[in-house]
Order: C-alpha cells, then structure tokens, then sequence
C-alpha cells in the first residue's frame, strides 16, 4: 500500500478519512486534471492531499 492509498488524516478537523471516502476536486496550479486529483475530507472539506492518478 502507497501512502497515496490513506487514511490521510485531516488537519481541520482530525479525521482518519479512507481513499473511496475523500471527495476529489480540481487540481490547483496548472497541474493536468487527467494526471492529477485533489483530495478533500467529506466531513469539514479541508485539504488532504493532492495524488498522481495518469500515466
């Protein structure tokens, strides 16, 4: 398992938040959407983390 694979814990608000959980948004900077996710936690929307997904 990839540290890209969670739990990612939040940092608003302390959840342990599972891969299938996290909701996936737009990527920031110029990062290619297809190549790229940004993950958020479901319960207060912070960022977790933002994972390569393409080839």
């Amino acid at each position: 398992m990839s540290d890209s694979d969670g739990p990612f814990d939040c940092d608003g608000c302390g959840a342990a938040v599972a891969l299938e959980d996290a909701r996936r948004t737009k990527t920031m900077g110029g990062l290619d959407p297809t190549k790229w996710q940004t993950l958020c936690c479901p319960d207060c929307g912070s960022r977790l983390r933002t994972v390569y997904v393409g080839d």
